[in-house]
């Protein structure tokens, strides 16, 4: 059997990533550790479950020409699945998550897509 521990995701600073993530999306912080060779090893996820999956942030070289914002293209990267649309919109607009629309009704659910503070694309989504 495989499972799918973590997913790498860059960004431009690590402190207002976990910021962003922790604070304005509901993430839980599950590792921030200084490695023996000086790096730092971050990891969040959107429950404390250790058996689901999780972001290892990690920091882009935007100069080497890291895909800062657009690990996914122009497209949306990462689906956030809720069971209650409208109070995690609600709370995400309070925390101050920038969206790029309103919030629409498609035949799999309700959607809107946000950023992340690098230009990463998300989707808040209750399917039907």
């Amino acid at each position: 059997m495989l499972r799918l521990t973590l997913v790498t995701y860059l960004v431009r600073d690590l402190d207002r990533a976990i910021a962003f993530f922790v604070g304005s999306l509901g993430f839980v912080l599950r590792e921030n550790e200084i490695r023996p060779d000086g790096s730092r090893w971050v990891v969040v996820a959107p429950d404390a479950d250790a058996a689901a999956p999780g972001l290892r942030l990690a920091p882009a070289d935007v100069d080497a020409g890291d895909p800062l914002g657009r690990q996914a293209g122009q497209g949306v990267g990462f689906f956030l699945q809720t069971t209650d649309f409208a109070s995690q919109h609600s709370r995400m607009l309070t925390a101050g998550v920038t969206f790029l629309e309103e919030p629409r009704h498609e035949v799999y659910g309700t959607v809107a897509v946000f950023t992340d503070p690098d230009g990463q694309r998300w989707d808040l989504i209750q399917p039907s």
